[in-house]
């Protein structure tokens, strides 16, 4: 007979296993990883009587390379709630949804060791092809996903779905499923792929009302908190959807350990009270490891997990680490502007050895950089690249330090008279004033980035990386996530010259300006950025989504699709923007 659900979460997780199998074209078989055997039935592996395997979080993979894929699953006898021994478990691939036409196969296992989580590394495949998996435990199977190797020379257009930023309490995930409606091949998450704040932190005000209150209720600190909040977003339909009809290439930004990770710190860890910082670093990147379908370096350092993927002779994407190899800390504005600290701030700043990648990274990046034939270079990484630099008039009144309601007013004031100051030049240039003139003048009115935990906070590290693919010749191009807003910028170095372009993507589900800066209209915001930063080709401030890029010889094209909310299971997606390099 059918075990009734535990509770409600029970039932949530179950429906997404469904719907994640039927959106890989697969079929749930006899048992599918449902607990309707009949009492006393034993698997035909011995493994434990009465107690059906549940692959209640479904299937995934990801990091495929030509010839390999990695395939996960997390799989547990019973209860959710309970402890269990060590699944022994099959995993398949084949050519058809039957598995009739079997063409790897192989032993693992799920055990405590993992959190029940169990990755195998698919190999013996071909380029380019679509392939089924799954996993059995006996007769109890996992749902059926769809993955795909990587494609070999020759290939003509290849379609990656860019995500980032997903948070679950500040809204559902629709972005995820809506992007397999694209046709996108690969999935890109550039982090934040959960967040580490406690019930009622940030973006939680709608969590209660969507049901999307977190678990644990506290911070996440310890190896068991991670797995639990991984475990969490797991369970939503449309993460676990996506999971299981296209592979991932991952990387971590600083939620996934806290909120402005670096080499040593996090903004939101305090050593007094929440331990030793090194220590709770451990636990995230052993839970990132388990639960995301990521290749471990051979090393068996967690940390080191910047990679390269060549699509054929058409691109190679190299996934960068921004957050705890080499990142020094971050330099506030405050201090900048503090007169006490500006000088040591500014020095600190500007520092030729101050790092953002680390030393072994940035070298391992050019080694494949200069090594790469492919078309277009592609950076994977975290945080904003390009230059988005606004005068110390505005920044004095707006910035991170300073976004209250009088601020924001302020910096309207601020604004007005450097935009006018600008047109002024650019039309009538005999008609400035004194004062005008000394708002354009860099020298008293100085640029500084507003986001100094992206690259502008690490400048000579950018301008490094920059004159890199400029002196070896490649055709740059940056992806970029967590500002939770959509930007497309031209990527210059510091005497103007481009040298590639970069494509951002909003978020899937955390508030962005809109909320940050509530004083101002999205139009407003908009026209700011776009009249301030000179780089700049688009912004959209207050909308959630993906973005979809797309490669062929040609040229790379950026399509970003906006979601109309993601408070409601009811809504709207529009394409909202395409942009092209050639």
């Amino acid at each position: 007979m059918t075990r009734p659900f535990r509770s409600r979460r029970d039932f949530i997780i179950r429906i997404g296993s469904i719907s994640a199998t039927l959106a890989a074209g697969g079929v749930l078989s006899a048992c599918g990883g449902d607990d309707d055997n009949a009492p006393g039935t034993s698997p035909d592996d011995g493994s434990s009587p009465n107690e059906p395997v549940r692959f209640d979080y479904g299937v995934a993979s990801g990091d495929p390379l030509a010839d390999r894929v990695i395939l996960w699953t997390h799989a547990k006898y019973g209860s959710l709630d309970t402890a269990s021994d060590e699944v022994a478990l099959t995993w398949e691939v084949a050519t058809d949804p039957a598995f009739g036409s079997l063409v790897a196969s192989g032993e693992t296992l799920a055990s405590a060791a993992t959190g029940f989580t169990a990755k195998v590394d698919a190999t013996g495949l071909q380029a380019g092809r679509q392939y089924y998996y799954r996993f059995r435990a006996g007769q109890h199977v996992s749902a059926v996903g769809l993955t795909r190797t990587l494609p070999a020379a020759g290939i003509e257009r290849v379609s990656l779905a860019v995500f980032s930023c997903s948070n679950y309490p500040a809204g559902y995930f629709h972005a995820y499923a809506e992007a397999l409606k694209t046709g996108a091949e690969y999935a890109v998450h550039l982090g934040d792929y959960i967040y580490e704040y406690a019930a009622g932190g940030y973006a939680s005000g709608d969590a209660q009302a969507l049901d999307r209150v977190v678990d644990p209720a506290h911070e996440i600190i310890s190896l068991d908190d991670y797995r639990r909040r991984y475990a969490q977003y797991r369970s939503d339909p449309d993460l676990k959807q996506m999971h299981a009809a296209i592979p991932m290439i991952a990387i971590w930004d600083d939620h996934e350990i806290a909120n402005d990770t670096w080499r040593e710190g996090a903004e939101n860890h305090d050593e007094s009270t929440e331990g030793v910082f090194a220590e709770r670093v451990g636990a995230a990147l052993q839970a990132y490891h388990e639960w995301l379908p990521i290749r471990t370096d051979a090393s068996s350092d967690l940390q080191k997990i910047w990679r390269s993927f060549d699509f054929g002779d058409l691109l190679s994407l190299h996934m960068l680490e921004t957050r705890v190899s080499g990142r020094d800390q971050q330099i506030a504005i405050s201090e900048l502007a503090n007169p006490a600290t500006a000088a040591a701030a500014t020095a600190q700043l500007s520092a030729t050895d101050r790092q953002m990648l680390g030393s072994a990274q940035q070298q391992w990046l050019t080694r494949q950089l200069a090594q790469s034939g492919a078309t277009w270079q592609v950076l994977g990484q975290q945080v904003l690249m390009a230059r988005m630099q606004f005068p110390v008039s505005i920044l004095q009144h707006l910035n991170a330090d300073s976004l209250t309601p009088d601020a924001q007013q302020a910096a309207l004031q601020a604004i007005e008279a450097y935009l006018t100051a600008k047109a002024t030049a650019a039309q009538a240039p005999q008609l400035l004033t004194e004062q005008q003139q000394a708002l354009l003048d860099t020298s008293l009115n100085p640029l500084l980035g507003y986001n100094l935990d992206a690259w502008d906070g690490y400048p000579v590290a950018r301008e490094t990386l920059l004159q890199t693919a400029r002196q070896l010749g490649k055709q740059l191009v940056v992806l970029a996530g967590d500002t939770h807003n959509a930007w497309h910028s031209d990527l210059t170095l510091l005497d103007g010259t481009k040298v590639g372009e970069e494509f951002a993507t909003t978020s899937v589900s955390s508030p962005g300006f809109e909320e940050y800066l509530s004083g101002f209209a999205p139009e407003q915001i908009q026209q700011v950025f776009l009249g301030v930063v000179d780089t700049l080709k688009y912004l959209n401030s207050h909308q959630r989504g993906f973005l979809l890029m797309e490669f062929t010889q040609q040229s790379t094209t950026g399509h970003w699709y906006m979601l109309d909310t993601v408070k409601s299971r009811d809504y709207t997606v529009t394409l909202e923007r395409s942009a092209s390099l050639a």
